[in-house]
């Protein structure tokens, strides 16, 4: 080995240097180099883990906010129904209660212009009483006593027909040409007999009365009986 230029003792020594160099390399320098690098790989995959874990997260947030405004949109599409119900509700409550309230007005409005001709009739009849009785003193040239006069004139404005005894029936309707006084309303229920008697007003019959049980009809009105005669006179 001299003869190749080489020192046998120098390379032993060289060979020994490096073998106590690797065992301190190893013991000083590789496994803490080792261990730094298993560390590292395990904060790696530790990271990766979180920023998995984080992915999932942020799906499972993202689905979750998707079914909270999906309830949201519907809670509102609901609330909106509901609104749009109540006020079509409201809205034909307060059109009915218009409506009764309109017929109301003018159910009422017709009772009160019923009443009120009435009144002015009744007011009228004395008038129209002292006419006629005027006339029919000229007529017949003599003067009538009051008690005649008031006897023609219930006869003329209260008196019952004979044909209403051919009538039967519980409930009857009387139309008058002017309102009847309570005795005469009181003498017509008498004469009919009838368990309910309601009373009416038309001028147009001119005076009379009419009695309706059912379709039956007792037509006793100057009206009628002007009409008749003038049938048998053009007949």
């Amino acid at each position: 080995m001299e003869g190749l230029g080489i020192n046998p003792g120098y390379l032993i020594m060289q060979i020994l240097l490096l073998v106590v160099l690797v065992l301190l390399m190893k013991a000083f320098a590789y496994k803490p180099i080792i261990r730094i690098l298993e560390e590292r790989q395990a904060r790696i995959a530790k990271g990766l883990e979180d920023a998995r874990q984080a992915a999932i997260a942020r799906d499972n947030a993202d689905v979750e906010a998707k079914k909270i405004l999906d309830a949201a949109r519907a809670e509102a599409a609901q609330m909106r129904a509901d609104a749009t119900v109540k006020a079509e509700e409201t809205a034909g409550g307060i059109t009915a209660k218009a409506n009764a309230d309109a017929k109301d007005i003018i159910a009422k409005a017709g009772e009160e212009a019923t009443e009120e001709r009435n009144r002015i009739l009744a007011d009228l009849r004395s008038h129209v009483a002292a006419i006629s009785i005027a006339a029919a003193n000229k007529l017949v040239g003599e003067a009538l006593t009051e008690k005649r006069q008031h006897e023609i004139i219930a006869d003329f404005f209260a008196k019952v027909p004979a044909d209403v005894a051919k009538l039967s029936g519980e409930s009857d309707e009387v139309t008058s040409a002017l309102p009847l006084t309570e005795s005469e309303q009181k003498a017509v229920v008498k004469s009919i007999k009838a368990e309910q008697v309601a009373f009416s007003v038309d001028p147009a019959i001119l005076g009379g009365i009419i009695v309706r049980v059912g379709d039956q009809v007792v037509d006793n009105s100057v009206a009628n009986q002007m009409s008749d005669l003038r049938s048998s006179i053009m007949g």
